[in-house]
């Protein structure tokens, strides 16, 4: 769709009404028209606009700024400049990478020098106008005023494609900036050179969120050129300082006439050109730009038509596809297409089958919704990833937290490999030796300062982020005391939740004496809740509370809890419901407390309070992960009707079809997996349990394709933006009782019929 919204887009004030309706499949199978890839681009959701096809190894994108925390994915749409486009992107992270090989087209003078260049324009950037940006699954263009250039890009799984038109000038081009990244990460080796009048080939190793990244590129012209190398390191002043840096760029000239047009094919690995070069061949061949750009939206309607869903609100039907087209962009393909890929020891390693290796899995946030909601979707590609996870375990000695690009990061806390490689195996999936995945979770929770010892050189993570003494401490005290380990309250529930997963992993695979020393250790959670002030709070190393308690408090990854206050996480205990309730004095007490979280005042205190508590209503906080199950506790109480009526505010007040159209960040697909979830009806509270809750179903019917041609209806009756409330249940005709199903039951097929109603 073309782009003109205001910013703040449209609110889904009325997300169902009426009972005439229109489905999905009258729009001929091309659910990609309703999908809005500008979602997301402001506030802080973090995505970029650029062209991808479902989970492809290449993400070219303009890049509108460099430096800060909106500079994630390259593009904000409150910029007016674009500084060129890159290969490489984060789709919704908090942590800033990526942005390799940036492709600028020029017309006259080139003004390349960007020794140290501050601010977020480069000397080559060009104004652009929204109103003259396209963006569409697997498409986007743009015309660039400075230079009047038109630039359009798809993509193919392996090869991103570019088409520029030219005006008349004697002096055309490109630049090809190898130096450039995204928030100006420390360079390596860089080179970049000419093997043709109409190909370029390039590396470069940055170190920077990722330890030690390295690419390759493959660039093939359609019109031959004249190449000038730069390549110097440049001692300057900046700001009165002392500046000291490499550059290193390939300048194209040549001349073109009126509208002529110039495409470009590039390819990247982090193996060697050559799998560079392969991937383009094998990619784009001699395919048209137009041949590739539809091929890369069937893919997507292939992708986006596994959900039909009916409803006469244009603008939640955007919503809802975007949403699902966010959860189709990582993780992506990581292996060349000769098989060949670089592994967590450094070392060139090769894939058996057709399976490709992926990357990119920010598991603290997808454990939670996006691979529960690709186990229905397609539990094969999700079993693919999960292949992944274990294989990255094998070859760096412990299961990633946050994998990028063949890098530990050692980013955020928990091991949450772990319960997507349990959910998988308890929903079914057999795709993997589970006696060395259950090995591998548990070396993954047990301190052991050997485990790094294999990890390759700059690759290696510093021993408290990676293997941190909160492990030992957990499994030998109970609990983690907060005078000797930052976020300890939070590592502690998230440990506990971990473990209780390889307890249920051990317990399926008649492992006995494991399940027995993991489940003791999940019911470490209560050595943190202070029955005295009603929340979880840091426990000193002699057994005494830390004071001065602020259950508002905020000091952004220097407290007792991570990108989060004592409000927030008092609810992490997904595998434990009945034991929190009775934690905290039985139901009534529960409840009351569960009220006051939505009730009590927003006001976030501290010095440097989280950017990350966002989309707050009271003390609960939809844009960040660790609140996303909170809203169906109710239904473990009997209270469904709560559940329903907050899930339906969320939906009202916290996604839009619009730039700012998230609350938080994006975060790899999970922000928009819980939207796809719920919309449909229903949420997994903790995976590695198979079960559903049932909350409130945003459209009036949705079909879910299945393996093996089966389907799962969501039918709600009487649905409206008033009729928000379930008065019945039935399953297969068969009437529920409470508000939960199971996994088996869903992917039997069949439907879920819910009567809607004005009243809870």
């Amino acid at each position: 769709m073309k782009i003109r919204q205001t910013l703040t887009g449209l609110v889904v004030g009325t997300i169902v009404a009426a009972s005439c309706s229109t489905g999905n499949k009258g729009a001929d199978g091309d659910f990609a028209s309703f999908v809005n890839p500008i979602i997301g681009t402001g506030g802080h959701g973090h995505t970029f606009p650029g062209a991808v096809v479902p989970h492809g190894m290449v993400q070219p994108s303009p890049d509108t700024r460099i430096d800060g925390w909106d500079a994630c994915a390259g593009y904000y749409y409150a910029d007016s400049t674009i500084n060129g486009f890159s290969q490489n992107h984060l789709s919704g992270t908090g942590c800033c990478d990526l942005g390799d090989v940036l492709i600028m087209p020029t017309v006259g003078t080139q003004q390349w020098n960007t020794a140290g260049v501050v601010g977020q324009t480069l000397p080559y950037a060009s104004a652009f106008d929204h109103a003259n940006e396209i963006a569409e699954p697997g498409y986007y263009s743009v015309t660039l005023d400075r230079y009047n250039v038109k630039a359009e890009i798809t993509a193919a799984e392996r090869g991103a494609y570019y088409r520029f038109t030219f005006p008349e000038s004697e002096q055309s081009g490109f630049i090809i900036d190898m130096d450039y990244s995204l928030n100006r990460q420390r360079d390596g080796h860089m080179e970049i050179k000419a093997i043709s009048d109409t190909e370029i080939t390039g590396s470069k190793t940055t170190y920077g969120w990722a330890p030690e990244q390295t690419i390759n590129f493959y660039a093939k012209f359609s019109k031959p050129f004249t190449f000038t190398k730069v390549s110097e390191k440049v001692d300057t002043v900046v700001d009165g300082k002392p500046w000291s840096g490499e550059i290193c760029k390939g300048l194209l000239q040549f001349a073109t006439k009126a509208d002529e047009e110039v495409t470009v094919q590039v390819g990247i690995s982090a193996v060697d050109i050559d799998g560079a070069r392969n991937n383009v061949t094998t990619s784009l061949a001699d395919k048209s730009f137009d041949a590739v750009k539809d091929e890369a939206r069937g893919k997507w309607n292939d992708f986006l038509s596994k959900i039909d869903v009916t409803t006469p609100n244009d603008s939640a039907r955007t919503i809802f596809y975007t949403a699902l087209y966010h959860t189709g962009i990582s993780p992506y393909i990581f292996s060349d297409a000769d098989g060949r890929y670089l592994g967590m020891d450094g070392k060139i390693h090769h894939t058996t089958g057709d399976t490709p290796i992926y990357t990119i899995f920010s598991l603290w946030d997808t454990f939670r919704a996006f691979h529960p909601l690709k186990t229905i979707t397609d539990p094969d590609l999700n079993g693919d990833f999960v292949r992944s996870i274990l294989s990255k375990g094998e070859q760096g000695g412990i299961l990633p937290k946050w994998e990028l690009n063949g890098n530990y990061t050692g980013c955020m806390i928990g091991y949450h490999a772990v319960p997507v490689i349990v959910d998988a195996y308890m929903k079914g999936y057999r795709g993997f030796d589970a006696e060395k995945a259950l090995e591998q979770c548990v070396r993954t929770a047990t301190y052991d300062e050997e485990v790094l010892a294999g990890i390759h050189g700059d690759r290696r993570i510093a021993e408290i982020e990676l293997m941190p003494k909160s492990k030992y401490y957990k499994n030998e005290l109970g609990y983690i005391p907060s005078d000797k380990e930052n976020e300890s309250v939070a590592k502690g529930l998230e440990y506990a939740y971990n473990d209780w997963c390889i307890a249920r992993f051990a317990e399926a695979l008649g492992n006995d004496s494991i399940m027995k020393v993991f489940d003791e250790r999940a019911g470490y959670y209560r050595n943190y809740y202070d029955a005295e002030s009603g929340f979880m709070r840091g426990k000193l190393s002699d057994g005494t509370w830390r004071e001065p308690f602020n259950p508002r408090g905020s000091n952004h990854r220097d407290d007792d809890y991570c990108e989060g206050t004592a409000w927030q996480w008092l609810w992490f205990v997904p595998h434990d419901v009945e034991g929190l309730i009775d934690l905290m004095g039985g139901r009534d007490k529960f409840e009351a407390k569960l009220d006051s979280l939505f009730a009590a005042d927003s006001k976030i205190e501290g010095e440097f309070v989280s950017s990350d508590i966002s989309g707050l209503i009271g003390q609960y906080a939809h844009g960040n992960e660790p609140s996303h199950h909170i809203l169906h506790l109710y239904n473990y109480i009997n209270k469904p009707e709560k559940t329903q009526e907050l899930i339906d505010r969320v939906f009202k007040e916290q996604y839009f079809n619009g730039p700012d159209g998230l609350s938080g960040n994006e975060d790899c697909g999970q922000m928009s997996a819980w939207y796809v979830l719920n919309a449909l009806g229903f949420y997994q509270v903790a995976p590695g349990t198979p079960v559903y809750s049932i909350g409130r179903p945003l459209f009036e019917r949705a079909e879910v394709e299945l393996p093996g041609g089966k389907k799962f209806t969501v039918v709600a009756r009487g649905n409206s933006g008033d009729n928000k409330y379930i008065s019945s249940m039935k399953l297969n005709g068969k009437e529920l009782r409470v508000p939960f199903f199971s996994h088996e039951e869903l992917m039997r097929g069949g439907t879920l019929e819910l009567q809607m109603t004005n009243k809870p």
